[in-house]
């Protein structure tokens, strides 16, 4: 004979001393070996409990004696085992949750009929509407027959779903059900505010319909909260499983289903990893539109941006590292900015242009509040899994702070996206660049990227229309470019001491307008590679604001976003995965402005 007795039942009445109550049942609750949960609130009591018979007394008892809950009516059934695994005694606003504060069932209900009642009028054919008020996993293990399902996933969607309810039900008789009666004392008080005139609940709910009139008009077994999952008409457990990821009972065939991985999956939530990815995508999508609107940079404030002094600066002024570190400012451009006291160290103390660095030292520029230019936030992703998160990069939109940018750059929108693991950029393009680039999730999967990077493992190619018609189909460049830049941050050829790079072209088509299509394949990686090498040749890329045709040098690095496109989009990205070893290939759509 079964050994666990279950009890549960409910009350709506006004209790106080709440706080100590709770106290006293985890104490007696914990001695008497009981299991389950009671929920108090100071609208009412609301528990599921099992354990010995005697103690279910005890428990009886001892809540009888708080005023308002004398002589509890509990629905009774019997198991093998125990159903619950811990003992959980909750303070909450409601007893079941619903949101709707003028609901007071501790006030006013809506009229019950009784089991036996309801019966009687199915059996007889009365025109009756039946409402199921349950989630809709519970009602997937069984319902009335012909029952309206309102398809909420929780109770506080009930009352929208009674809002879509047709108009003329509201003039007809409605008799609404859950589990054990509790939620229709919610659900019948709202209907009747929402204009339903002819409202009844189910007197004790599905279960003591169960008791007194067994499962005519019902189809299947009721869910339960508990380990047994679902009882049949009889209140024998119906040999249900419970999938903990959607909450859905599985019956014997959905348990043999591949699809079923205890704790993670079942038949009904199951889905493939390009469907997982594709939500996570639209989850961080979604991430990136709210930090990008309004752009976090339109609003003046003041920014603060970290220098590391590296080794080969150790001993010297602030100002002649900073010159000798960034020469394409004017020495007196930084002359200013240290008597401006715009550098602190992490204490706050003002380093002028004076202050001996040290190598590793770490300060601070302080830049005055200000509105950043506005960028391009059509951020899209191309693909996400636990290593990497790649990237289409619209235009204009910096990769990093740089120059008059701060928090209008991919990486600070990246940051509030992913927040609190900030992602870290495998490789980066110009700001009027479009295209494919790679975040990694960990430093360590950053330097093992990188490391195919920097060995020549990775198949970058770009699309670029060019101003003019080039000789032959296929070309390369292999000018070297200087590793310091000048002007605007542009990098221009230095044959004698510049880095050793290669760019290999192939013709795509040539236009009537003079423009040339071409794809670029990158030997290396240079800064502005590309755009330089094309210039170099008297081929510049169409749209550049910097590199001008007949070696001119322009007077700005980033476009605006209403400004004619740069036309250099990374195309395609090839590499193998860090973590399986795997050939991943990636394409970015090709901008409107490349037409076709």
């Amino acid at each position: 004979m079964p050994g666990i007795t279950n009890i549960s039942t409910y009350r709506f009445t006004a209790l106080t001393g709440l706080k100590s109550l709770r106290e006293d049942l985890v104490a007696s609750c914990k001695a008497w070996k009981l299991k389950g949960t009671i929920l108090l609130s100071t609208e009412g009591i609301n528990l599921f409990v099992a354990g010995e018979a005697d103690s279910i007394d005890r428990l009886l008892a001892r809540l009888g004696e708080v005023p308002g809950l004398e002589n509890l009516e509990p629905k009774v059934s019997l198991s093998e085992t125990q159903p619950f695994k811990r003992m959980l005694v909750r303070l909450k606003k409601e007893i079941i949750a619903f949101g709707v504060d003028a609901v007071r069932p501790a006030s006013y209900t809506s009229p019950k009929i009784a089991p036996q009642e309801l019966k009687r009028w199915l059996d007889e054919g009365r025109p009756v509407t039946l409402l199921d008020t349950r989630n809709d996993y519970e009602v997937r293990l069984g319902t009335f027959k012909g029952a309206i399902d309102p398809c909420i996933s929780t109770f506080r969607g009930f009352p929208e779903a009674v809002r879509k309810l047709p108009d003329d039900l509201k003039d007809q008789p409605v008799v609404m059900f859950c589990t054990g009666g509790i939620r229709c004392e919610k659900a019948g008080p709202f209907m009747e505010m929402e204009g339903f005139k002819q409202i009844y609940q189910l007197d004790g709910g599905i279960l003591r319909y169960f008791e007194e009139c067994g499962g005519a008009h019902y189809d299947g077994d009721c869910f339960v909260f508990d380990q047994r999952v679902g009882v049949d008409p009889a209140l024998n457990e119906s040999g249900h499983a419970l999938c903990f990821a959607c909450l859905a009972p599985l019956d014997e065939t959905d348990q043999q289903d591949p699809r079923h991985v205890p704790g993670k999956s079942c038949p009904h939530c199951f889905k493939s990893e390009p469907e997982r990815m594709a939500d996570r995508i639209a989850a961080l999508e979604k991430l990136l539109h709210e930090a990008s609107h309004p752009l976090p940079g339109a609003a003046p404030r003041e920014n603060r941006r970290p220098l590391n002094i590296p080794a080969a600066q150790d001993g010297r002024r602030l100002l002649d590292a900073l010159i000798d570190l960034f020469p394409q400012v004017s020495a007196a451009e930084w002359e200013v900015r240290c008597d401006a006291g715009r550098f602190i160290d992490y204490g706050g103390r003002v380093r002028g242009k004076d202050h001996p660095v040290r190598a590793g030292e770490r300060v601070l520029q302080v830049f005055p509040p200000e509105s950043e230019p506005p960028v391009s936030a059509d951020i899209r992703i191309l693909y996400e899994d636990d290593a990497l998160i790649v990237v289409n990069k619209p235009a204009p939109l910096p990769m990093h702070a740089s120059g008059r940018f701060h928090r209008n750059t991919l990486q600070f929108l990246m940051n509030q996206a992913c927040s609190p693991f900030p992602p870290r950029p495998v490789h980066r393009l110009d700001a009027n660049t479009t295209g494919v680039v790679v975040f990694a999730r960990t430093r360590h999967i950053c330097r093992v990227m990188q490391r195919q990077f920097i060995e020549g493992r990775v198949d970058k190619r770009y699309l670029v229309r060019v101003a003019g018609h080039p000789e032959n189909d296929v070309f390369f460049c292999d000018a070297r470019i200087a590793a310091l830049p000048g002007v605007l941050g542009t990098h221009l050829i230095d044959e004698e001491s510049g880095q050793e790079s290669r760019t290999d072209f192939t013709v795509i088509r040539r236009d009537e307008d003079g423009t040339s299509l071409l794809e670029s394949k990158l030997g290396t990686g240079r800064t502005n590679q590309i755009r330089v090498h094309l210039w170099s040749m008297n081929l510049p890329v169409v749209g550049d604001p910097a590199y001008l045709a007949a070696g001119g040098i322009g007077d700005t690095q980033t476009l605006e976003p209403e400004a004619p496109p740069l036309q250099l989009h990374a195309w395609k990205l090839a590499f193998d995965h860090p973590r399986t070893g795997k050939a991943m290939v990636f394409e970015a759509a090709i901008p409107p402005s490349f037409g076709r």
